[in-house]
């Protein structure tokens, strides 16, 4: 798969996983408000950066998840991250509560039956797999509602979608436009639709097309602006390099 087929993400992940150290540092510095997020969300409160150890903590998982990502599991990292980062604060908080438990080499289950430390392992990767799954289907949920405040569903956005890959960039182009300028990103989310002038000036693409592809444009808007919000279906839609 050449660059421009995978997300810039992942483009990322693997220059990080090749040994790339300024790629990691850049890469750590831009998520540390997705990290913030995560921990906050799970500690149900504010943190600050300095004064407390959950940021720490949280951030050190990142940075492993990034070494421990496989994208051969097709699981947007992301997500996958966040997962990683619960788990390390849970274990945190264990630790701190004083709530040890150590794995035995082998323990029993209330049947009998002798589990080893291996089938443990893959008992909790079984869970976490379950725990993306259960991530990915409210995420979908939740931008299906957010769809809905612009009369849009998912059937009628598959029926719009551009098929050929030049009209599909030239409307990831526009969307992209609009969620980088703070008043056209403020148009579309107060007047639930396109600023269709504004946009035939600024990227010269015709009306008949805005017109054509505004479901399109106004999802993947959406999907930019609320990046840490659904980072599963902006792995849908392929953003690519941009």
């Amino acid at each position: 798969m050449t660059p421009e087929g995978i997300s810039k993400v992942l483009q990322a992940i693997l220059r990080i996983q090749a040994g790339d150290m300024q790629a990691r540092e850049d890469f750590l510095f831009e998520y540390k408000p997705f990290v913030a997020k995560t921990a906050m969300n799970l500690c149900k409160r504010p943190l600050d950066w300095g004064e407390r150890d959950e940021l720490s903590i949280a951030l050190i998982a990142f940075n492993s998840a990034i070494d421990s990502y496989d994208p051969g599991k097709r699981v947007p990292f992301l997500p996958y991250a966040r997962v990683v980062i619960q788990n390390r604060l849970k274990d945190h908080f264990r630790k701190e509560s004083r709530i040890q438990v150590e794995i035995p080499l082998e323990t029993q289950t209330d049947e009998g039956k002798t589990v080893s430390p291996a089938e443990i392992q893959a008992a909790w990767e079984n869970y976490n797999d379950r725990t993306i799954e259960d991530e990915r289907q409210d995420e979908l949920v939740e931008f299906e509602k957010l769809l809905g405040n612009f009369g849009i569903n998912f059937e009628s956005l598959v029926e719009v979608s551009p098929k050929h890959m030049d009209s599909r960039q030239t409307l990831f182009q526009v969307a992209k436009r609009v969620a980088e300028k703070k008043e056209l990103i403020d148009y579309v989310l107060s007047k639930k639709q396109l600023p269709i002038n504004e946009l035939i000036l600024s990227t010269g693409v015709n009306r008949k097309t805005l017109e054509r592809g505004r479901k399109f444009i106004i999802a993947t808007v959406l999907v930019i602006h609320h990046a840490m919000e659904f980072p599963y279906v902006r792995s849908y839609i392929n953003l690519g390099a941009n």
